[in-house]
Parts: structure tokens; C-alpha cells; sequence
């Protein structure tokens, strides 16, 4: 992610710590770039009164239906197309309320496309240009390591002229994105250890902010019981295999008895756990879900 200004930001700024990198011996290389991933975690960890605001104003439009809408270039994008894609999967969120936008399009998230990120009007077409359109109830995450990324900066426009949540990523102090969002979120990273490479603990930070963010909307939204990941979507084998382990570890059932249960109500481990525990039929339990709005720990309580 290269910067888009003059003026060197501090993501942008040389490291002072690694001025004669390309000289080191192999294992001080590595331990380098390894080491200065430290700063990602320590970064995301103080903004983490902003991620908790940010959840907390999401978590009511989420709730009414709204979408997550992922809007970035280069790198950030990349990051804000990979969390939309883990979550259905993952939760059974529905994809279509998991959105990424990516300057340049799909083909960006493969290979650079030049000029794409510095188009602000783009950046505005291409958020407005969702159907249905943007609305009040929707939740769009802006990402950009400079905060000043013109394409998004043109969504950012847009996202606040229809009345959507609008949550800006940056890793600059100062940065337009975090001054001009509803919610701004300064990952203050500081320098690179390859001066400007914004891939390294940058992106490292925003992928942190990003997970935390929609998986504590996850638990947030019943997707989570305890912390076991009850809703997901088992679409493969893998999934199958982690569905029965999930059910029997939360009930004590044994295999048979889990995966038998599981067959009946399509592999959805919250039914699942509900009527063995309940000692119900799968119909019923799902009937206790509902009225628990899809909370496993209401329903048993219930």
C-alpha cells in the first residue's frame, strides 16, 4: 500500500531500528521482521476502547438487519475481503450482509491495479452501486495504512451522505479516514522495517482489529456458545468432523448419539446441543432457539 501524499507519514517514515537490514545475517533477518510484529499487537490494543465503541454502534444495525460492508485498496482491501469471506463459513452469516470492495475491483484482489485506489470518485460509484442500496442500517468498515487513500475516502463520503455506520482503520495519527468517520480506529504502528512496506505489521494490525471486531459481533449476534463456534456452516468435511466434536464436547454425548442428532436438524450444532442436552426432538429445540433469538445458553435456561 503505497502512500498517496507528499508528505512521508509515519507508516511511510525509514525505521531507525533497521537502517542496514540488507546486511544482516539470516537469523537476525528473520528475527526482525518477526519482532516488530510486537508493535501490530501492542497497536490494536490500545485502540481497543474505539474497536469496543465500534462494535457496540454496529451491533444495534446488525441486529434491524443491516450489512458489514468492507471498503479498501491494495493490502487493507484485501484484508476487508478476506474477513467477509471467513464469516459465513465461519457463522453462517449470510453473504450477502458480508460485503468487501476492493479499488480495482474483483480482479485487484490477484494482482495490483494501478491508479485504482487514487480515483475518489470510484470509490463513492462503487459503494453506492450496491443493490439494495447503502442504507441507514448498514455498517461500513474503511481501511486504509496511510488513512488518506483517496478511493476510500470516496466511499467514506458516500457511506455518510445515505446515514450508514461509517468505522475508518488507519495506522496514522491525523489521518482523514479516523478524523472524518463516525468511529475512527488508530492503529499507530509507526515505522516499517522495510521503509513503506505496509503489508508488514500494518496489515498485520488492521487483520487483528478486523477479526476482533466482527467475531465479537459474532458473539455479540448468539453465533458463539461459551466459546465454541456453534453456527457454523459445515460445507466440507473438516466442518462435519469439527460439528460433532463441537456438539459432543458441549453435551458429553457420545459420538453416535451427536452425529446422529446432527443429521436430523441438517448439522446445525446449536439445534444439536439443545435437544440433547433438553433430552427434545430437533423440532422443539429449534422452537426454544427461536424464541431465544438464537442464543444455546437462553434456550437452555428456558
Amino acid at each position: 500500500m503505497a502512500s498517496d501524499t507528499t508528505t512521508a507519514t509515519t507508516t511511510e517514515s525509514p525505521s531507525l531500528q533497521h537502517a542496514e537490514l540488507d546486511s544482516y545475517l539470516l537469523p537476525e533477518l528473520v528475527a526482525a521482521f518477526i519482532d516488530d510484529q510486537f508493535d501490530a499487537v501492542h497497536a490494536v490494543r490500545r485502540a481497543a476502547p474505539s474497536i469496543a465503541c465500534a462494535v457496540q454502534a454496529a451491533l444495534a444495525r446488525l441486529e434491524a438487519g443491516g450489512r458489514l460492508i468492507y471498503v479498501g485498496a491494495g493490502t487493507s482491501g484485501r484484508l476487508g475481503m478476506l474477513d467477509s469471506v471467513e464469516l459465513c463459513p465461519t457463522f453462517s452469516w449470510p453473504q450477502e450482509r458480508a460485503i468487501g470492495i476492493l479499488a480495482g475491483g474483483r480482479t485487484a484482489m490477484f494482482e495490483a491495479v494501478e491508479g485504482a485506489e487514487d480515483d475518489v470518485a470510484q470509490g463513492a460509484i462503487d459503494l453506492l452501486a450496491l443493490s439494495p442500496g447503502l442504507c441507514s442500517l448498514d455498517v461500513v468498515l474503511l481501511l486504509a495504512a496511510s488513512g488518506a487513500t483517496p478511493y476510500v475516502l470516496g466511499a467514506l463520503g458516500a457511506a455518510r451522505s445515505r446515514g450508514a455506520l461509517t468505522i475508518g482503520i488507519a495506522n496514522n495519527a491525523g489521518a482523514p479516514l479516523v478524523l472524518q468517520a463516525e468511529i475512527g480506529i488508530l492503529l499507530a504502528t509507526g515505522a516499517e522495517v522495510i521503509s513503506g512496506s505496509t503489508r508488514l505489521k500494518a496489515g498485520s494490525a488492521q487483520k487483528i482489529a478486523l477479526n476482533t471486531i466482527s467475531s465479537a459481533l459474532m458473539v455479540r449476534l448468539h453465533k458463539v456458545y461459551g466459546n465454541l463456534m456453534v453456527d457454523l456452516r459445515p460445507t466440507n468435511a473438516k466442518l462435519v468432523g469439527c460439528a460433532v466434536r463441537l456438539t459432543m464436547h458441549a453435551t458429553g454425548a457420545d459420538e453416535q448419539s451427536a452425529r446422529s442428532t446432527l443429521q436430523q436438524c441438517r448439522f446445525h450444532v446449536k439445534v444439536a446441543i439443545v435437544a440433547l442436552i433438553r433430552h427434545q426432538t430437533v423440532a422443539q429445540a429449534q422452537a426454544l432457539l427461536d424464541r431465544a433469538n438464537g442464543s444455546v445458553r437462553m434456550a437452555l435456561a428456558m
